[in-house]
């Protein structure tokens, strides 16, 4: 990685006000800027009461996006909830938008007050492929006649997640990317970009590699993603063509040509099986148990 060279946060182009008081230098373990200016939030960053305070002023409130399509309801909605509960945007109105082929099946989670939970029926598709990269026109749908009359910021999480620590208004900007926990060490040439020119999602190089595990921003921000790379999949179908790794290729080609006004270090969706890392401080999410030869349809 990088280091960040700016002499301090009053050189960003802040999201907010309150991101000129985060401290770029004290973590010289890891960049905690990007070339755009854009912070790189890490534990020791920043001050959350600083910022809770600022969004709870400003009347901050959050959609939470998770799919829960086949045997993935089972086997992690509910741990996925209720650890939510403890750990995401405490103090903020939230709403949980559960999207599931069986909405009978979503368990009962105790809610703190202003915080709501909508389950929507989505049909299930044959293909996990085809779940993984239809969310973004369902995510798209659901801003429009829903999440825009209601919250200001919208963060799409995959189920197969478990939050252990604070995931709090720190994460909150126009724009959010994450690192992905698996390549935020190697170099560019490594990144598992698309490289098939006949893709959409196609880039030879680009900034970071960004996990589609946990993306979010402005719900003006959120659509205008979910819009371009919904076209993306749409394109590629039409060509015969699959992404690489489907959703998450055409969001790193979006993000390239759009850069994120903020990029979450892999605090904030760890994978335990990577081993010790003396700059991964804290774990707010990890990774749950993959089963996927259990829980995907082919």
């Amino acid at each position: 990685m990088n280091k960040c060279t700016l002499e301090s946060a009053e050189m960003l182009v802040l999201d907010n006000v309150v991101d000129a008081s985060l401290d770029l230098g004290s973590r010289p373990d890891v960049q905690t800027c990007t070339s755009w200016k854009a912070p790189v939030i890490w534990e020791g960053m920043f001050d959350p009461d600083l910022y809770d305070r600022k969004h709870k002023k400003e009347g901050s409130s959050v959609a939470l996006t998770v799919f829960a399509v086949g045997r993935y309801l089972d086997a992690y909605l509910g741990t996925f909830l209720n650890s939510s509960e403890q750990h995401f945007m405490s103090g903020l109105p939230v709403t949980y938008y559960v999207f599931t082929d069986v909405p009978e099946k979503v368990p009962d989670v105790k809610l703190a007050s202003q915080r709501t939970l909508k389950v929507i029926k989505v049909e299930r598709s044959s293909r996990w492929q085809d779940i993984s990269m239809m969310r973004m026109k369902t995510i798209s749908d659901v801003i429009e006649t829903d999440i825009r009359h209601r919250c200001t910021h919208v963060f799409c999480f995959d189920v197969d997640q478990v939050f252990t620590g604070r995931f709090g208004s720190e994460a909150l900007g126009d724009s959010v990317a994450l690192l992905h926990a698996h390549y935020y060490h190697l170099p560019a040439r490594l990144f598992t970009y698309d490289r098939n020119q006949e893709s959409q999602a196609y880039m030879e190089t680009g900034d970071f590699y960004y996990h589609a595990a946990i993306f979010g921003g402005s719900w003006k921000s959120v659509k205008a993603l979910a819009d371009a790379c919904y076209r993306g999949i749409v394109e590629d179908k039409r060509n015969n063509v699959e992404a690489l790794w489907h959703d998450e290729s055409h969001l790193n080609k979006y993000m390239w040509l759009h850069k994120p006004s903020r990029v979450l270090s892999p605090e904030y969706c760890w994978d335990t099986s990577i081993g010790y890392r003396s700059d991964i401080k804290v774990t707010r999410v990890l990774w749950a148990p993959k089963h996927y030869d259990r829980l995907r349809t082919r």
